[in-house]
Formats: C-alpha cells, structure tokens, sequence
C-alpha cells in the first residue's frame, strides 16, 4: 500500500530542495507518494510552518518529522 505525506515547503528553499531529494531516493525502493505543499499560499500554514520547513507530514496518522532528517528518520515516520 502506497504510504502518502505532504511536503510543506516553499520556494526557493535548497533545505526543501534537499528534503524532496531524500524522497525521490526512497521512492526507488519503497511504495511511497508525496505531495508539495507550498505554505506561502496559506496564512494558517505559513504561521505554522514558516520556521520549520521542510516538514514532512504523514496523511494517515498526522505524524510530522521537521527538517533535518534523512532517509532513515522518513523511513522511522512510515513504519
């Protein structure tokens, strides 16, 4: 069963850039989607988010990791 997160992110961030490049390398070897979320297009989430980002969300349970983590601390969120 595909495992889906959300990317809170926003533009012209090398730490999100970094964070989807984590994501595209499990996706090489794990059943996993994920979704950009750009947090500038949302009050709520910018006032949530904009000291955090990258934060990766987990749509199933809500668990959230912030940066920094790599494949090993995403591999812990989708267990």
């Amino acid at each position: 069963m595909t495992m889906h997160l959300h990317l809170y992110s926003t533009s012209h961030c090398h730490l999100c850039e970094q964070a989807e490049a984590v994501l595209v390398e499990l996706a090489l070897s794990h059943d996993l989607s994920w979704t950009v979320i750009e947090i500038a297009d949302d009050a709520n989430l910018l006032s949530r988010y904009e000291l955090s980002i990258p934060v990766l969300a987990r749509l199933d349970n809500g668990h959230e990791i912030a940066w920094p983590f790599n494949k090993d601390t995403v591999l812990d969120l989708i267990k």
